[in-house]
């Protein structure tokens, strides 16, 4: 997919470097098409890895796609520098009036805190009630899809004995569900988190399909009956040395924690991961942008939500 962004952002070189279709503003403007418009509510620390993370998964359809970014103002990111977030980034002050075909809301390293001890919560909620009328379907990820699940159905997170940090094995519960379309029985999925959600409080909302789910690791995706919201609690956006770092940054800190499982080879993190999860994690989000995005969502994209 050629993917609209700002010409000097910062994931443009990267991205064309592995050969993935960037276009700039320059080229789009002459073709003679309705782009589909998508939103990133980027909630990380770490924003220019998570921005290039998630345009390399939006990097396969024949679509055009405009990206914006937002930004949480109630929060005051430190690990970014602020020329970037005034260059790339819009408040929701500024595009509330807007509509937009997709929408994606990340995670964010809060997970341990209670939703309202979360210092953008208020912000947050707002931004989730107004996608309900302005986004013709939004994707949640990790945190962000543990939020999702809180605000709109008052499903709670719970804490885990340890982190779930590793690959794990995923089945897919609804075989004939667009989203999986072209998946293996079985694939693989990256996971880093404290907290959960349980099957049995997604089983209880008659408004909630649970569509796949690991043995190890949990409940994986959740849609609403209605496709307009879907919830993954793993990071099929991960590269390949995303959990490594982690995993050495928690060590660097002192904190106790396993070696990530099903990442490095014979569970030596001296030894280089092997990734086995990225085709899957492309055909993920192709499958949302296509079926539940492009297909579905109006020409007229004022409409959206009427």
């Amino acid at each position: 997919m050629p993917i609209k962004i700002a010409d000097s952002l910062p994931a443009r070189d990267i991205l064309e470097n592995e050969n993935i279709f960037v276009m700039t503003e320059h080229v789009a403007i002459h073709q003679d098409i309705r782009p589909l418009k998508l939103l990133i509510l980027n909630l990380m620390p770490t924003k220019i890895i998570t921005e290039t993370q998630l345009l390399r998964k939006l990097s396969n359809t024949p679509l055009q796609i405009e990206v914006e970014f937002l930004q949480t103002i109630s929060h005051e990111a430190k690990n970014v520098d602020t020329q970037h977030l005034e260059s790339f980034y819009t408040s929701f002050e500024e595009i509330k009036h807007k509509h937009y075909d997709g929408m994606i809301i990340t995670g964010a390293p809060v997970e341990n805190l209670e939703f309202e001890d979360v210092d953008y919560w208020p912000e947050l909620c707002s931004i989730m009630e107004w996608t309900s009328h302005n986004i013709h379907s939004t994707f949640h990820i990790c945190w962000g899809a543990q939020a999702g699940l809180y605000y709109h159905y008052g499903i709670k997170k719970v804490p885990l004995q340890k982190k779930t940090s590793g690959v794990f094995k995923h089945r897919v519960l609804k075989p004939q569900s667009p989203f999986f379309r072209g998946f293996d029985d079985e694939f693989w999925v990256p996971h880093s988190r404290y907290t959960g959600v349980l099957a049995r409080d997604i089983l209880a909302e008659p408004e909630l399909e649970l569509l796949s789910v690991s043995d190890e690791a949990g409940v994986f995706a959740v849609k609403s009956e209605d496709n307009r919201r879907f919830f993954i609690t793993g990071h099929p956006e991960y590269d390949a040395e995303t959990l490594a770092l982690e995993y050495s940054r928690d060590i660097q800190k002192g904190i106790e924690i396993d070696v990530p499982k099903n990442y490095f080879p014979n569970d030596d993190p001296t030894q280089a991961p092997v990734v086995a999860w990225r085709a899957h994690a492309q055909l993920l989000y192709t499958n949302w942008l296509n079926y539940y995005v492009y297909q579905t969502t109006p020409y007229d994209i004022e409409t959206i939500g009427k």
